[in-house]
């Protein structure tokens, strides 16, 4: 029964170094994915220094760089805290087959001692011949063939109590030594983290004697933004009057046809303009798959930090609202359709190209880019390339926007983690 428990605890040992080990080995991949982001966005940043002109998507990325480094922190806390369960866990370990190792050997000891008083031969013999009868002398031979047979057990556990107790220990030295480790890089990024911040409010104090020109800046934008929603407005509504009237004539062929054939005319619903849009099969199963997808549509571009999320935004005085995502990128990188759709239109509004995809009712729209390499009309697949992204003042920034019909969803819910 002792063995059979030692074998379950170092069953439930393995089983639960193999989950600490998962889900480090998860919070490694987290600690990367966010490292790139932000040497990305120390790479704009960079740039930005090179030019004396202090823009907002330099204090963006700066808020940004911040935020991700308390990230990392935040995930370096979280390997730091699952070492010190693996630690205790394993000490815990070592200290159970300490002690099932030291009660194994005892009774190795024990079985040794009484082996050699009765190592002789002739005692062996003496004890089989003075049984009662012919049942128990046979039994007596069982018992000291296994009683040999249980000793070399004994000996073979023990052997492998030592292996694994040798073995835990290598693995608790290394906890130890990555545990060590974990805090001189944790030590290292909060002081990144302190120099980054005060950076920060050097940026902030710079930001207050010039916010007349940021206000500037961002009226100026509001009045671009404007013109690129008007044309996607205008496009999507021409999008769901074709579509009514292709329904309304299809609607008015039904009724001649039943009137001809004396038959009462086939009563039809009110349509929304998602209806409308969605009226034929194929435009149905891309709509279906695009709602399908949410949370887990491939971003826009390879590689790219988000430096401006969806919603309402202060710059000093000045507000706004951003109905997509802002995403830095690295310069000329590929812009890539985000799901399977037709190309709505590609325009060219004050120098920048903006190329808008219809899925169905969703609609994925791709500002700012220096070129494109789809028209429309056009039908492109899940991260075919349509153009590559303009680099301007702002640094290599790609504006994109999800809507359904004309409300404005936000990107962040739709595209993967």
């Amino acid at each position: 029964m002792k063995l059979h428990k030692l074998l379950l605890f170092l069953l439930f040992m393995t089983f639960a170094s193999a989950g600490f080990a998962q889900s480090s080995a998860q919070l490694k991949r987290k600690k990367e994915a966010i490292q790139r982001e932000i040497e990305l966005l120390q790479k704009n940043l960079n740039k930005a220094a090179q030019s004396k002109k202090l823009t907002l998507s330099e204090i963006r990325a700066l808020n940004t760089k911040i935020a991700l480094m308390q990230s990392k922190i935040t995930v370096i806390n979280s390997e730091i805290k699952n070492l010190d369960n693996e630690i205790h866990e394993n000490t815990n370990t070592v200290h159970s087959l300490q002690g099932q190792l030291a009660q194994l050997k005892k009774e190795y000891a024990g079985m040794i001692r009484f082996a050699q008083r009765n190592k002789n031969s002739y005692d062996k013999m003496m004890f089989i011949f003075a049984a009662r009868d012919f049942n128990q002398a046979y039994k007596r031979i069982k018992y000291l063939q296994q009683f040999g047979q249980y000793r070399k057990k004994q000996a073979d556990y023990i052997k492998g109590t030592e292996k694994n107790l040798n073995y835990k220990i290598v693995v608790l030295d290394k906890s130890l030594k990555a545990k060590s480790s974990l805090l001189r890089e944790q030590e290292n990024e909060q002081s990144k983290l302190a120099k980054n911040k005060t950076e920060q409010a050097s940026v902030l104090n710079k930001f207050s004697k010039q916010e007349k020109q940021f206000s500037h800046d961002i009226a100026k934008r509001k009045k671009q933004q404007s013109a690129i929603d008007r044309e996607i407005r205008n496009a999507i509504n021409r999008e769901i009057a074709l579509a009514r009237k292709k329904a309304e004539e299809e609607a008015r062929i039904a009724a001649a046809k039943a009137r001809a054939e004396s038959k009462p005319a086939p009563v039809e619903k009110a349509k929304t303009n998602s209806n409308y849009l969605t009226s034929t099969p194929e435009a149905a199963r891309l709509s279906a798959g695009f709602e399908n997808n949410r949370g887990r549509l491939p971003w826009p571009v390879a590689t790219g930090s988000i430096t401006e999320s969806f919603g309402r935004h202060t710059e000093g005085q000045a507000g706004y609202t951003n109905d997509g995502v802002n995403i830095l990128t690295s310069d000329g990188a590929t812009v890539r359709a985000v799901f399977g759709g037709e190309v709505l239109f590609v325009r060219i509004i004050q120098g920048i190209y903006v190329v808008a995809i219809r899925h169905g009712d969703y609609f994925t729209i791709y500002q700012n880019l220096k070129s494109s390499s789809v028209s429309k009309g056009e039908k492109v697949e899940t991260r075919q390339s349509i153009g590559t992204v303009a680099t301007t003042s702002d640094g290599a920034l790609l504006h994109f926007e999800i809507m359904r019909g004309q409300s404005k969803l936000n990107p962040e819910a739709w595209i993967a983690k």
